[in-house]
C-alpha cells in the first residue's frame, strides 16, 4: 500500500510559479506510476500530468503542456509538479495519485486507473 501526501500549494499571482511535491510512504513507490489531477469548485476532477514509474515517460494535459513539468525522485519517494506561467484557471485542489504498473514506461491519464490518492493541496492563482 502507498500513502501520499501533497505539499507546496498556496497563493500565486498570474505568471508566477509554484512547485508541488507528493511524498509517498511504502517500499514499493518505484513500482507505481504517478499522476497529478486537479479539481476546481463546481467542476469534475481533471487530469494534469503523469509520469511512469521509471520517470522515463511523461504525459501532460493540453492545458498545461509547456508550462508544467512532472518529475520524480525514487530514492526520495517523491514526485514533483513544477508549475510555471500560472493562470487563474489553474486554481484548484491538486491531487497526486499512484497506480502500480508492470511496465516501467506505463502511465495513465484517467482517474479510475489509479489506486491510491492523496488528500490534495490548494493552489490559488490571482489575476
Amino acid at each position: 500500500q502507498v500513502q501520499l501526501v501533497e505539499s507546496g500549494g498556496g497563493l500565486a499571482q498570474a505568471g508566477g510559479s509554484l512547485r508541488l511535491s507528493c511524498a509517498a510512504s511504502g517500499r514499493t513507490f518505484s513500482s507505481h506510476a504517478i499522476g497529478w489531477f486537479r479539481q476546481a469548485p463546481g467542476k469534475e476532477r481533471e487530469f494534469v500530468a503523469a509520469i511512469s514509474r521509471s520517470g522515463g515517460r511523461t504525459y501532460y494535459a493540453d492545458s498545461v503542456k509547456g508550462r508544467f513539468t512532472i518529475s520524480r525522485d525514487n530514492a526520495k519517494n517523491e514526485v514533483y509538479l513544477q508549475m510555471n506561467s500560472l493562470k487563474p484557471e489553474d486554481t484548484a485542489v491538486y491531487y497526486c495519485a499512484a497506480a502500480i504498473t508492470i511496465s516501467s514506461i506505463t502511465y495513465y491519464s484517467t482517474a479510475k486507473q489509479y489506486d491510491y490518492w492523496g488528500q490534495g493541496t490548494q493552489v490559488t492563482v490571482s489575476s
